[in-house]
C-alpha cells in the first residue's frame, strides 16, 4: 500500500479555479420552472405536428385537435396555428380540392361521400361548398363508369342479384339512389 501513498502525493494540488467560496446552483422559481416546462411541451408538439404535416396534409381542425390532445396550452395552440397559417403549412382550401380531386378521380366517389369526407376531416362548411361547386355535375357519367367496371366480374350472376349488388356498391361509393338504379341497369344490360 505504500506505493499507493506515493501516487497520491504525485497528484497536482487543486486549484480553485474562481476566487471565493462556491457558489450554490441557482434556484428556479415555480413560475420560471412552469414557463419552460410549457415552452418544452410547445416545442415538442410543434415538432410532432409538423412531422405529420410531412407525411400528411392535415385541415384546421385536425391540427388543432393533434395539439390538444398533447396537452398544449391555448394560448400555446393559438401561436402554433398562426404560425403554420402564415406558412402557408395547413390550407383547408387546398386540403378541399385535393381531396375532392381523390375523391372524383381515383376513387369514382360521388358528391355526397367526397361532403362526408371533407367533413369528417372539419373542413368548414362553406369551403367545403366552394370545392364541391367547382365538382362537375357528372355524377351519373362516373356512375355509369363505376357500374359498367364493376359489372364486367358480375356477368355469371343472376340480373337481380347483379343488380342488388352493383346498387349496394354504387350506394357506398355516394352515388344517390335513382342515379345508382339507373346506372346499374344500363351496366347489365351492355352485358
Amino acid at each position: 500500500m505504500a506505493g499507493s501513498e506515493h501516487v497520491d502525493d504525485a497528484l497536482a494540488p487543486v486549484i480553485p479555479l474562481f476566487a471565493g467560496a462556491p457558489e450554490s446552483p441557482p434556484t428556479i422559481d415555480t413560475a420560471d420552472a412552469e414557463t419552460v416546462a410549457s415552452a418544452e411541451v410547445r416545442s415538442r408538439a410543434e415538432k410532432a405536428l409538423l412531422k405529420r404535416l410531412v407525411s400528411r396534409p392535415l385541415s384546421v381542425s385536425e391540427a388543432r385537435d393533434f395539439l390538444a390532445a398533447r396537452e398544449v396550452g391555448s394560448a400555446d395552440v393559438d401561436g402554433i396555428m398562426e404560425s403554420l397559417l402564415d406558412y402557408g403549412y395547413l390550407d383547408d382550401a387546398a386540403l378541399a380540392e385535393q381531396l375532392v380531386h381523390v375523391g372524383v378521380e381515383r376513387r369514382s366517389q360521388g358528391r355526397r361521400v367526397i361532403a362526408q369526407t371533407l367533413a369528417r376531416r372539419g373542413i368548414p362548411r362553406e369551403v367545403a361548398a366552394a370545392a364541391l361547386g367547382a365538382l362537375p355535375d357528372d355524377d351519373a357519367e362516373r356512375a355509369l363508369e363505376t357500374a359498367r367496371a364493376k359489372a364486367r366480374s358480375m356477368s355469371g350472376l343472376d340480373r337481380q342479384v347483379a343488380l342488388r349488388r352493383l346498387l349496394g356498391q354504387l350506394g357506398r361509393r355516394g352515388f344517390g339512389g335513382s342515379t345508382a338504379m339507373s346506372a346499374a341497369q344500363q351496366a347489365l344490360d351492355e352485358l
